[in-house]
């Protein structure tokens, strides 16, 4: 009977004894003969440089008196441009008149250089639907 009555009290002592199994995927023991070492220090890559890329040039039929003009030249084409953008080397010039709306990319085409018209994009500008760029072009320019 005195054994009974100190089980329930001998319980947590050998629940204490014994190990629980642990779930996950069980590691190597330690080896006191391998030191740990903390991994080499890395440098991270340098940022790529970022300059001025070479833009693309638009050819296209009736664009030959913009294409590769500067805003002086263009201007004289056209006369003083409804809006006038400055967005990183790029700039922006935008003409418009009762048949169309021209917008006039300039870009430089090598570092440094002065920025030329690269590109044009035309629409009208009662709803903004594309419109032939070399008509816009020529109902555009000053006589």
């Amino acid at each position: 009977m005195r054994l009974t009555l100190a089980a329930p009290l001998l319980l947590p002592l050998v629940a204490a004894c014994t190990t629980i199994p642990q779930s996950g995927v069980p590691r190597p023991p330690l080896r006191p003969d391998v030191e740990t070492q903390a991994p080499p220090p890395t440098r991270p890559a340098p940022p790529p440089v970022v300059g001025p890329r070479t833009p693309q040039i638009l050819r296209a039929p009736g664009l030959e008196s913009v294409i590769e003009r500067n805003a002086q030249e263009v201007q004289r084409l056209f006369g003083t441009p409804r809006l006038d953008v400055f967005e990183g080397d790029m700039r922006k010039l935008q003409f418009s008149g009762e048949a169309c709306v021209l917008d006039v990319f300039l870009y430089p085409l090598r570092p440094g250089a002065e920025p030329v018209a690269t590109y044009v994009d035309a629409r009208r500008a009662s709803d903004g639907r594309e419109v032939d760029r070399a008509a816009c072009v020529a109902a555009l320019r000053r006589r």
